[in-house]
């Protein structure tokens, strides 16, 4: 994983409770993590226009011979 070990992670961890509080820190990560989900999803819907996109150019081409 991003080549963090143990040790690493866990002093961002120490670090960011110290910076965020903890009252702070559960927000922070559920926040994170929603990004990360609409990140992913955005990406894959791009990918799946893309598909569709090159299928509807092959049709179109096909249609013209």
């Amino acid at each position: 994983m991003f080549g963090l070990g143990m040790q690493e992670l866990l002093i961002i961890l120490a670090i960011a409770l110290v910076v965020f509080g903890p009252s702070k820190l559960p927000q922070i990560g559920s926040g994170l993590g929603k990004a990360i989900r609409d990140f992913k999803k955005g990406v894959s819907s791009d990918d799946s226009e893309d598909s569709v996109k090159e299928a509807k150019d092959e049709n179109s081409k096909d249609f013209h011979r």
